[in-house]
């Protein structure tokens, strides 16, 4: 090969195919999984770290969108050297929300935050931003579970219209 050039077929094999990781994720919920590196049990392992009120209202807030939306699939995203556990993400056709653990509160993010209704004013932050917004949960405060509820299936309604058709 001149100029130090790979064959196409070299090139193919170095990319990364991200599907396999989305297939894995998709199964979370089917029939036995005893993958310990899967999404679902790095978010448990996450929590079960998290040994003080931040563990117990992400739980709370994970199983609300687990109820309100029972084909979401949970990965974990942004995994770094100063976040080695990464951030807790539960998707349906596109992000719904992200869950951040911060010394003082809990921001869940929507992705498309901006675009939903919320009816019930529970978004509290993310104001400055165009797409995003989020609800920051302090020690002692509680989110009406119905209201979020309302606003995961929005979310969820939004990435949804938001596909693009397949094309035939």
């Amino acid at each position: 090969m001149a100029c130090g050039l790979r064959s196409l077929g070299a090139i193919a094999a170095l990319h990364v195919n991200p599907r396999p990781f989305v297939e894995r994720l998709k199964d979370h919920r089917g029939g036995v999984h005893d993958r310990s590196d899967s999404p679902s049990a790095r978010i448990d392992a996450k929590l079960a770290g998290l040994d003080d009120w931040h563990g117990e209202v992400l739980a709370r807030m994970r199983g609300l969108i687990r109820e309100a939306d029972p084909g979401e699939i949970e990965a974990v995203k942004w995994v770094k050297p100063s976040n080695p556990s990464g951030i807790p993400t539960w998707e349906h056709a596109g992000i719904i929300c992200t869950g951040e653990v911060y010394k003082t509160y809990i921001k869940l993010t929507f992705a498309q935050g901006a675009a939903l209704k919320d009816s019930a004013g529970l978004f509290n932050a993310g104001f400055g931003g165009g797409t995003r917004r989020a609800i920051d949960i302090r020690e002692g405060e509680t989110v009406d579970a119905a209201a979020f509820k309302v606003l995961v299936k929005e979310a969820v309604a939004l990435n949804i219209a938001k596909q693009r058709p397949k094309r035939p």
